[in-house]
């Protein structure tokens, strides 16, 4: 049975919306797109690097799953994630029947707690979740989630969509945290069964 772990960029309000690009989301009127460029770092992309070689694949919303890997595999090469992007199995959570257009791609087409549990289990290893907020907070309600990756910023946005909303309590363990000098805080943490 695979383990599944989000990673998410979030302030310290808990805002997890468009982190990398002032038009990835704007949804709502979110006018605060690309808040998390100006905190990237060397030590970051090392530290998110790591479990790399050890996921067994990924899984996506489709509105993530559009933006992200189509941005990494157009990216100039060498650019860090091309070939990881373009070689891992990924798996699309979505309502809508349209195909996935990369390579090593499956459609989870229907109810994301139904499709992603039957994934679960027939998966072996590691599988992470980027962004994908919405899919997070349907997996995090269903209890299907085994743990988080948050890298933290030292920003308050004061609007957008946040990473948890209304919902059941959830008890996490912190397991390692990493610090880099722009003031990124990564905490790695397992839901607690």
């Amino acid at each position: 049975m695979a383990t599944i772990t989000a990673t998410e960029s979030i302030t310290l309000d808990g805002v997890m919306q468009a982190p990398a690009g002032a038009d990835e989301d704007r949804r709502g009127g979110f006018a605060h797109g690309g808040w998390a460029l100006p905190f990237a770092s060397d030590e970051q992309m090392a530290i998110m690097g790591e479990g790399m070689g050890e996921t067994a694949g990924m899984l996506f919303g489709r509105r993530t799953y559009d933006q992200l890997v189509g941005h990494w595999l157009s990216a100039p090469e060498p650019n860090p994630f091309g070939g990881f992007i373009r070689s891992i199995p990924k798996w699309v959570a979505s309502r809508a029947d349209a195909p996935v257009a990369h390579p090593a791609s499956t459609l989870l087409h229907g109810d994301a707690a139904e499709t992603v549990a039957r994934l679960r289990e027939e998966v072996g290893g590691p599988i992470s979740v980027l962004g994908s907020g919405e899919l997070v907070r349907s997996l995090h309600a269903a209890g299907l989630l085994d743990g988080y990756v948050l890298l933290v910023h030292p920003i308050v946005l004061g609007s957008g969509i946040r990473l948890f909303g209304e919902g059941e309590r959830r008890d996490l363990e912190l397991r390692r945290v990493d610090r880099t000098s722009t003031g990124v805080v990564i905490q790695q943490l397992t839901v607690r069964r």
